[in-house]
């Protein structure tokens, strides 16, 4: 990182002292000191300030506690943006219409983020260093997500909402404890996913592992922290696995990203000296390792979220518990999907059901374009995102009318036949998804 990112970046120097023995970023160490502590303290979070023995506003007060340190630790004085933001979008949660409170929480959390990034693009151009940014376009996830929940609450009837939107409903506005804690709670400050309010009270409250036993009434107990919760299960064997699968990830990118850097496609050579094949399996090569940064910090906050026992959603047919309540990537359906809409589905999770709770759900009327213009506008002003979200839509228009419509009807003769097909529409995928190499170079100059 250069002396301009270092002089922008304003947090913690307490371990400055490792980048000068290793090289390593002082962004990048705090971001994995915030995230270790994490790791410590879910289980803590988990078996101390269990619900069967704590109140939920001891729980909420220990989340926002943690989540504040945590906060001004990697941030510094721009932590007060984590602050600020959800501040002035509670104030027009708690004095507007609740029929038109949803659109003005948008338009403010959108504003003020938008400031935000443009601050960054004029003082830190172009750098990928870790910024306030990061958590704080998920905490306008999670306001614009509560306004919306709010909205469907208090002014819908049940049976005038979507099972979406009654899944997410709620009706009744959460006290300055309950929704700074919301906000702050350390578990998915720093890397997401986000996590909508109905499923961050009932964890809070214990109520999510009855809502997903088998064999219990939905009805819960207002004794219930009187007796440790029955038939929790133990997180342990998916927590081993993703924090394997994250060390796993983040060797992958540290051991090859020096040998596939995805900053060489400004130079002259590449366009110029290199053939388009040739150019397409770099570019394929370096987006995936790229990719696998994203996979090692998604992969361990989900685990921190399955340590402190969030993230339980019942248990599939063979009986074992599932833990992707909150899960925000699934790397193997994204690698190995058959189609864009299938990658895209597991990409970035807990984005797109904010985006169909948001905008696609809401809208008949160009809903996909307003959809990627909502995600492209919330990442920032960088072409490249403009570039990729772009492209995306417009791919997305070409398989709904080409593909399904037109080329899949040509493989459904035999199984064979559909097998060709399957594996040609995911190497078809794979050379769309390189496509998403402008989000990474943001802009491209030579």
């Amino acid at each position: 990182m250069g002396s301009e990112s270092e002089s922008y970046y304003d947090g913690s120097r307490m371990f400055s002292w490792i980048t000068e023995l290793s090289g390593i970023p002082i962004d990048l160490i705090n971001f994995t000191v915030t995230q270790v502590v994490a790791v410590v303290l879910a289980p803590l979070f988990r078996h101390i300030l269990h619900p069967s023995r704590t109140k939920p506003e001891v729980r909420h007060a220990f989340g926002l506690v943690v989540g504040v340190v945590m906060g001004y630790f990697a941030f510094g004085r721009q932590a007060v943006h984590l602050a600020g933001l959800p501040a002035l979008c509670y104030l027009i949660i708690r004095t507007q219409d609740p029929q038109t409170m949803q659109r003005l929480v948008l338009v403010v959390s959108m504003f003020y983020l938008s400031c935000i990034h443009i601050h960054r693009q004029i003082y830190d151009y172009g750098s990928l260093s870790l910024d306030v940014t990061g958590p704080l376009m998920v905490i306008v996830q999670k306001v614009t997500s509560l306004a919306c929940s709010l909205n469907d609450g208090l002014t819908y009837k049940e049976d005038d909402l979507s099972a979406n939107q009654r899944y997410y409903a709620v009706s009744k506005i959460p006290s300055v404890l309950e929704y700074f804690a919301y906000i702050f709670h350390f578990h998915v400050l720093m890397a997401g996913p986000v996590v909508f309010y109905k499923d961050y009270i009932e964890f809070v409250n214990g109520h999510n592992i009855l809502k997903h036993s088998s064999g219990i009434d939905n009805h819960i107990d207002s004794n219930l922290r009187s007796s440790r919760l029955m038939l929790e299960p133990s997180p342990k064997l998916v927590v081993i696995k993703k924090i394997a699968a994250s060390v796993l990830c983040a060797f992958i990118f540290v051991s090859f990203i020096t040998s596939f850097p995805i900053s060489k496609i400004k130079d002259d050579d590449f366009i110029e000296k290199r053939t388009i094949f040739n150019q397409l399996c770099y570019l394929s090569i370096a987006t995936l390792l790229v990719r696998f940064k994203y996979y090692h910090a998604w992969l361990l906050a989900d685990a921190i979220c399955n340590l402190s026992g969030l993230g339980f959603q019942g248990y599939a047919p063979d009986g074992s518990a599932r833990w992707d309540l909150v899960s925000n990537v699934d790397v193997i359906q994204f690698e190995f999907g058959s189609s864009l809409r299938e990658s895209i589905e597991h990409w970035n999770k807990g984005t797109n059901v904010w985006l169909r709770m948001l905008v696609y759900d809401r809208y008949k009327q160009y809903r996909t374009v307003l959809t990627y213009a909502l995600s492209s506008f919330w990442h920032g002003f960088y072409p490249g995102y403009y570039l990729t979200f772009a492209g995306g839509a417009l791919f997305t228009f070409a398989s709904r009318s080409v593909r399904h419509s037109i080329i899949r009807g040509c493989f459904q003769g035999t199984p064979a036949l559909r097998g060709l097909y399957n594996f040609l529409s995911m190497v078809t995928t794979r050379i769309i998804v390189t496509y998403t190499f402008s989000f990474v170079v943001l802009v491209v100059t030579r």
